[in-house]
């Protein structure tokens, strides 16, 4: 779909909302079995070099839908993004700049596991452009991290806080679950205090979930009932309140200003271009009016094909010369497809009721192209239960609408 498409069946001329960038790296050292992400266990040698021309081809070819727009943030996910050196950071971050230029406050954040972390690698980062990490912890319990099959334990999850302070990193995110196989509330807490004695400035707590496609799908481990659940989640939030992080998202808890901008233009329905195998986007077109999402095809090896690489040419260091075609155009792209005009509600829903702070009501024609009186029964109907806020000019979630959120997208289905 192009900017000269037919005219969509929204009402409202659509505003051009904030831009981000997404960035997907497939690889990691070994799968977890909860993982649903687009990671791929691998051995031997990265294709880094490859990989980080594909990426920079894949911005190249959607370098159009910026805009004129600035970067605001940058997200480095996976895998584990962390296994890349800080030499090809500095190469891709320095390339992105001049295809899609970043705002002067831009927030670039990388992923990085405590079984990766190296003090003198963090440094690199720091120096290639990253200026937050989001340390994958889960837990600090050994037992826990075992069953989770993660590759470091307590102390280096500690020691990986350690190496993001020294290494400049005044801002970073900790990583926890809860809700684990036979985890007590003691237990939820006890990992939420190891956290906070790392002083994150931004903490991610979030319950386990089953997900399709996962070992945990196929052999479920057996996790605390329902109740007990809600006990962890009314504890946990009750502690680190106390602590100075205040939750503003259903699963993110931050000390004052310290949000994460990247995950707060998802959640108030921005723009963002997607990167790299498997990399979803979400796009304003302003000329089709039109919200379309990109998925970049999955596999690594047709994501490096498509930039001219042979599968088996993708191991630098093996000696083996990198094969690209730069007269054929790359193609990443696996599917564009225009979110329909029905749809929209619960898409923007999705993501504004995620925060406690909801998001205010012009922002709804102005980011889906549709009046407010296309959900005005449905705001009613939440409102009058309770669900959610009274205020006319917000669509916010009351602390009990938080704490049924599926009931609350469930009305604009």
């Amino acid at each position: 779909m192009t900017e000269s498409s037919p005219t969509s069946a929204l009402t409202f001329a659509l505003t051009l909302p904030p831009l981000s960038l997404y960035i997907h790296v497939p690889w990691c050292v070994r799968k977890c079995p909860y993982c649903d992400f687009n990671s791929h266990q691998r051995d031997g040698d990265l294709p880094e070099d490859a990989y980080i021309d594909a990426l920079l081809a894949d911005l190249r070819a959607d370098a159009h839908y910026a805009r004129d727009r600035r970067l605001q943030s940058i997200f480095i996910g996976g895998g584990t993004p962390s296994l890349l050196s800080a030499r090809a950071y500095d190469r891709l971050l320095t390339e992105c700049d001049r295809l899609v230029p970043f705002a002067g406050d831009v927030e670039i954040t990388l992923e990085a596991n405590p079984g990766t972390a190296e003090q003198e690698k963090f440094r690199g980062f720091r120096a290639a452009g990253i200026n937050r990490l989001s340390i994958g912890v889960q837990s600090f319990d050994a037992a826990q991290l075992r069953q989770l099959g993660r590759i470091h334990d307590g102390g280096e999850a500690l020691r990986a806080a350690d190496f993001a302070r020294n290494a400049g990193f005044d801002n970073f995110n900790l990583d926890l679950m809860f809700g684990l196989p036979g985890q007590t509330t003691a237990q939820a807490l006890a990992d939420l205090q190891a956290a906070m004695g790392c002083t994150p400035a931004h903490l991610s707590w979030y319950q386990l979930t089953i997900e399709p496609n996962t070992e945990f799908f196929r052999r479920p481990p057996v996790l605390p009932h329902d109740d007990a659940i809600a006990e962890m989640q009314d504890a946990g939030i009750a502690l680190l309140a106390g602590h100075g992080y205040a939750r503003y998202e259903i699963s993110a808890y931050a000390r004052p200003g310290r949000q994460a901008r990247h995950n707060l233009n998802y959640w108030t329905f921005g723009d963002y271009l997607g990167i790299g195998a498997g990399a979803h986007g979400k796009l304003t077109l302003t000329g089709a009016n039109a919200v379309v999402r990109t998925r970049k095809t999955r596999m690594p090896e047709h994501y490096l094909a498509a930039a001219g690489v042979r599968s088996e040419d993708t191991s630098p260091a093996s000696g083996s010369a990198i094969v690209t075609t730069a007269s054929t155009p790359a193609r990443f792209t696996a599917e564009t497809k225009p979110v329909p005009a029905d749809e929209l509600p619960l898409e923007f829903m999705m993501n504004a009721l995620r925060l406690s702070g909801g998001v205010t009501a012009a922002s709804f024609p102005a980011h889906t192209g549709l009046p407010l009186a296309t959900i005005a029964t449905e705001l009613d109907s939440l409102r009058r239960r309770g669900l959610l806020d009274a205020a006319p000019d917000r669509i916010q979630p009351t602390e009990r609408g938080l704490l049924y959120l599926n009931e609350l997208l469930l009305a604009f289905m």
